[in-house]
């Protein structure tokens, strides 16, 4: 599995070569790239849980139902009774996971990588689930 840069509390968003990537971390690539194609979804995401067990989804976008790829996959793995994720993948020509799906995936994977990939295949980086992208704000009177 692809390890973070910097895994301590300062964790940094990491880029990856394809060849350092094991087999498991390029089966959910694949399998998040097989659902988005599958419904012409912007995005597809997939997840691997503490067994080994994969989840693919796609972006739902009903009028009365918006769910993001990754949040339906995680929500599927919990569903299912997973205890944990590993691993998860995003295909999307966003910027990456919202704020949002990075709580999802760490809710029950804050040890889990998130794999980003561009739709061209391009893999754009690996963020670890517990990377927040906006540092909490600090209590008044607190030493920086």
């Amino acid at each position: 599995m692809v390890q973070p840069e910097g895994a301590g509390a300062a964790a940094k968003l990491s880029r990856v070569d394809e060849a350092e990537l094991e087999p498991e971390d390029q089966k959910i690539i694949t399998l998040a790239r097989s659902a988005r194609a599958r419904v012409g979804s912007a995005e597809g995401a997939a997840v691997r849980d503490e067994t080994g067990r994969t989840y693919a989804a796609a972006t739902v976008a009903l009028p009365s139902l918006q769910l993001s790829a990754l949040a339906l996959a995680v929500a599927m793995a919990v569903s299912s009774g997973a205890g944990a994720l590993e691993a998860a993948a995003l295909i999307s020509d966003g910027a990456g996971p919202s704020e949002s799906d990075l709580a999802a995936v760490r809710d029950i994977g804050s040890k889990a990588i998130i794999i980003h990939v561009g739709s061209d295949g391009r893999l754009r980086h690996t963020i670890p689930a517990h990377y927040t992208p906006h540092p909490p704000p600090t209590a008044p009177g607190a030493d920086h």
